[in-house]
């Protein structure tokens, strides 16, 4: 799916990742599941371009559904893979992420996203090697990601702003599409370490200069961050 020139959203309302196209490279911000490879290669094909044409991969935090692929492209074509040092530990898989309450669920959704995992799962290789970055950096990739630190899902999740563009994933820091109910309501996503913390980073959102926001898990929202935001808070 395009979403603007140059930004391409791979994967689907389950689980997604953003590709941006420019004439010095590609950039990744998340990498899904290990079998988006797969989607991956298929959309760089359509594209004219390839794998080695991957500058960078900027990771919105380290579960497993958003690394999916990122240690696969760094070991073979030595593409750097960035993320929050607060979330460095858990992207190489030095320390786990923290039990969290199990959330609410219904068949369906919950069945829908456990065979996405299963069709594009695998095992999920660990990114040995990384790169940390903090709130406020300006990366050296194609679209010039920004980092926003949006602590809360995870310590080091953070918002990557695509100024040119004026698109900004946002990963788990909020969902339109709970993986375990298929509420399509805004809202926190499920999994979430500190909801109090994820619930103030949203101000950190809303006052980005955006026209799209994209999830890591449902639908792209087509508007303001902050109109977002206060879906979420009404």
């Amino acid at each position: 799916m395009q979403l603007a020139p140059g930004i391409h959203r791979l994967g689907d309302d389950r689980v997604a990742f953003l590709l941006v196209v420019a004439d010095d490279g590609l950039t990744l911000v998340d990498a899904g599941l290990p079998g988006h490879r797969r989607d991956l290669r298929r959309a760089l094909r359509a594209l004219g371009r390839s794998e080695a044409d991957v500058c960078g991969i900027v990771l919105t935090h380290g579960d497993v559904d958003h690394i999916g692929f990122a240690e696969a492209l760094r070991r073979d074509h030595g593409v750097p893979v960035y993320v929050h040092g607060a979330d460095a530990a858990r992207t190489r898989g030095d320390e786990a992420a923290p039990s969290t309450a199990t959330p609410p669920w219904r068949p369906g959704a919950a069945l829908g996203f456990i065979a996405t995992m299963l069709t594009k799962g695998g095992r999920t290789r660990r990114v040995a090697q990384v790169r940390t970055v903090v709130d406020g950096d300006v990366l050296p990739l194609p679209g010039a990601p920004t980092i926003v630190a949006m602590p809360g899902h995870s310590p080091g999740s953070i918002a990557v702003l695509l100024p040119e563009h004026r698109v900004v994933a946002v990963g788990d820091a909020l969902t339109t599409r709970h993986v375990l109910t298929g509420d399509e309501q805004p809202q926190l996503a499920p999994f979430t370490d500190d909801p109090a913390a994820a619930a103030a980073s949203l101000d950190r959102l809303a006052a980005l200069d955006a026209d799209v926001v994209v999830p890591g898990h449902g639908t792209v929202g087509r508007g303001t961050p902050r109109a977002l935001v206060e879906a979420i808070r009404a």
